[in-house]
């Protein structure tokens, strides 16, 4: 085989995304505003092209009365070539089980669902390719490749929002799995009141996110990785 085969061969091969795990399981130190307020456990499970996303996140320490309970939140759908296409997203506190906010994306009919306390209304123009606010951050590790500039809809518990990423070299971080080349994938904001999200994947783990800061109303929340355990 010559060498300009071999080469093109290799070349291919890394552009190819690796299977999409079955079992991801993440913990990571939560920040606000530079200050350790405890931690985030996230756990994804694919079972054929189903996949089910918790994410738990509860305070620690001096800071805990900000979240006296914990905030947990839960994203369901299938897994399609094109990645994780959600069809239902939830968000509940412990402390407050009436503020449950669910929303329901039905993709044949382009609509989105949504129920918040005693109230229920639903959202039409759900476009290809949206994901909610959890599975926006997995969906780099399911996608076929990463984007150097994407738009998508991303949907909350009570509202869907318009955001466009660039992504740009992430540099070296220092985790617990050892020091880890990234991409870094940052929202570009068109107005002072948006909320700014920022995300650090590692694509020698699968495009794990392996940190994660999200800014708004002058919070800054920081995910740090502590540990993961990543499964095919």
């Amino acid at each position: 085989m010559s060498k300009t085969l071999l080469l093109a061969l290799s070349l291919l091969a890394a552009t190819v995304q690796a299977a999409p795990p079955q079992h991801v399981s993440v913990v990571y130190d939560l920040y606000r505003n530079g200050h350790k307020l405890g931690q985030v456990t996230d756990t994804l499970t694919r079972e054929g092209n189903r996949y089910t996303l918790v994410s738990e996140t509860r305070a620690t320490g001096p800071l805990k009365a900000l979240w006296p309970g914990s905030i947990r939140l839960e994203s369901a759908g299938v897994v399609t070539p094109q990645g994780l296409q959600p069809a239902q997203f939830k968000h509940a506190r412990s402390d407050a089980p009436h503020k449950l906010a669910t929303a329901r994306l039905d993709w044949k009919a382009r609509t989105i669902a949504y129920q918040y306390k005693s109230e229920s209304w639903q959202m039409n123009g759900l476009e290809a390719g949206a994901q909610d606010q959890l599975s926006q951050l997995y969906q780099f590790m399911f996608a076929p490749r990463l984007p150097t500039d994407f738009g998508l809809q991303v949907v909350s518990g009570r509202d869907l929002k318009d955001y466009r990423y660039v992504r740009t070299d992430g540099g070296t971080l220092t985790t617990p799995l050892g020091a880890l080349a990234t991409q870094q994938f940052q929202r570009i904001t068109q107005q002072s009141d948006d909320k700014a999200v920022t995300v650090w994947v590692a694509p020698a783990r699968g495009n794990l996110p392996v940190q994660i800061r999200v800014s708004e109303d002058g919070v800054t929340l920081e995910q740090r990785l502590v540990r993961a355990s990543i499964k095919g």
